[in-house]
């Protein structure tokens, strides 16, 4: 096993919906909104975690191969592998995504020597050009959303929220690299990878997707590479 390349993918996240991903602060505050979005600690403008990304990727990766029956809910692991081992498709699928996003620490079975995860998300901070534009035309880089509660019978609003989220068209840098380690790995990210991003631009990314948040477009910086994505069929 040898890094004999390492691929990237760089561009934009555009928002086509108001995006919420909790900061997991859970003070209360008089007047306050009851779910914040999290925020750089420095500069306190909104951003996007590669963990979210990475998370939500291989989350529908999983749902889309079929594996989750085996799951119990859980993550992909290498007891997931034992148990489709005499599926071909199914373990390929799920070598494929062991390969990719790594296994976890408690996979000490050989059967996963898999090597070092292939693929890393960088955080997701405001594009600059966006950035200067919002400050040019004053633009807030959060709003407040109200929520409530139908009572069925009465039909009035009750137990009303407020939940902060970032707002449509609000565009973020977007990096992601990949390591090429040895054969088959660069199939790996012209195949898999890019099937879980346009599986993510199909859904949603952060909470309260079902509710409309979180819908998302990638605009990458290689032309032939945007080309290919507008027409990649991930089923």
């Amino acid at each position: 096993m040898k890094l004999s390349e390492i691929k990237k993918l760089e561009g934009k996240i555009i928002l086509k919906s108001g995006l919420h991903i909790g900061s997991g602060n859970m003070e209360m505050h008089i007047g306050g909104t009851d779910s914040p979005v999290i925020k750089h600690p420095h500069t306190l403008e909104p951003y996007i975690p590669g963990s979210s990304l990475k998370g939500k990727v291989r989350s529908l990766l999983e749902m889309e191969s079929g594996l989750m029956i085996y799951t119990d809910g859980n993550v992909v692991s290498s007891e997931t592998l034992k148990k489709v081992k005499d599926n071909t498709g199914l373990k390929n699928k799920c070598e494929a995504i062991l390969k990719i996003f790594g296994s976890s620490g408690a996979d000490k079975d050989d059967e996963t020597a898999f090597g070092p995860t292939r693929v890393s998300f960088a955080d997701c901070y405001l594009d600059d050009e966006w950035r200067k534009k919002a400050r040019d035309n004053r633009w807030l880089l959060t709003e407040e959303k109200s929520e409530n509660v139908i009572n069925r019978i009465k039909g009035t609003a009750e137990n009303p929220r407020f939940i902060e989220r970032v707002p449509e068209g609000t565009k973020f840098k977007f990096l992601v690299t990949f390591k090429v380690l040895q054969s088959g790995d660069a199939e790996l990210f012209d195949t898999f990878l890019l099937k879980g991003l346009k599986l993510l631009e199909m859904d949603a990314l952060g909470g309260n997707g079902s509710r409309g948040y979180g819908r998302i477009s990638f605009e990458f910086n290689d032309n032939e590479m945007n080309e290919k994505f507008k027409t990649f069929i991930p089923f």
